[in-house]
């Protein structure tokens, strides 16, 4: 287990290093700025404003991070009822 969590550091380390190297300045863009505004443009519907603004930040990443923890607070409460113990047999038991 200790070599693979290693071995896994090392990959890890390598990739951030070939990263930095190839692009040490670039501007990755996401997928919205990379594929769908281009096919939108193409199809000559170009980019508006969305109905719900957030706003610049991270507030939509927040409100899915406050949208997660809710619900794993609810999956966990209910995990017995989502997923009931298997019933054991008592046939074998030695207890009657």
């Amino acid at each position: 287990m200790r070599k693979l969590l290693v071995s896994g550091t090392i990959l890890v380390a390598i990739g951030v290093i070939v990263a930095l190297l190839v692009a040490p300045e670039a501007q990755w863009s996401g997928i919205d700025e990379a594929v769908v505004n281009k096919f939108a443009k193409d199809a000559g519907r170009p980019p508006r404003e969305p109905y719900i603004n957030p706003g610049q930040g991270d507030v939509l990443l927040f409100c899915f991070l406050v949208a997660g923890a809710i619900g794993g607070f609810i999956i966990g409460y209910q995990y017995r009822g989502l997923f009931p113990p298997k019933a054991t047999s008592h046939g074998d038991s030695p207890h009657v």
